[in-house]
């Protein structure tokens, strides 16, 4: 079983996204958590008006702050664009996604950013199985 922390921003929007999709396609096989180098104090509305449209809601999880403990928790870290803010840690697995960040963009421009991240993370799941 691996244990997967996905991290941006504000664990507002692309980590979260990543984990719902992870929690969902790996059906207990693998854990997971998300976290922000400065949490936002909620989710993105949009974001949780575009996961739902898929039949996700995350319109009750927190945005929670990155942490040692956290890090060291996980096998492998997934960052989305929180660069030299994130703790390095020997020994983990570090994929950087290159994903805009949703907070500010259109509607349609997050449903972009969602399916991406959709696609990312099935990739990342069978790369575990």
């Amino acid at each position: 079983m691996a244990r997967v922390l996905f991290v941006c921003h504000h664990n507002a929007g692309r980590s979260q996204m990543s984990q719902a999709f992870f929690e969902q396609l790996v059906n207990g096989r693998h854990q997971s958590q998300s976290a922000g180098t400065r949490p936002a104090e909620r989710v993105h509305p949009v974001v949780v008006d575009v996961m739902q449209e898929v039949g996700i809601d995350v319109s009750g999880r927190r945005p929670q702050k990155l942490t040692d403990a956290l890090t060291l928790w996980a096998d492998v870290v997934v960052t989305m664009g929180c660069g030299d803010e994130c703790p390095y840690l020997p020994g983990k697995t570090y994929i950087d996604w290159d994903l805009l960040d949703p907070a500010g963009q259109p509607l349609p421009q997050v449903r972009i950013i969602r399916d991406e991240i959709r696609t990312r993370v099935k990739r990342l799941a069978v790369d575990l199985s």
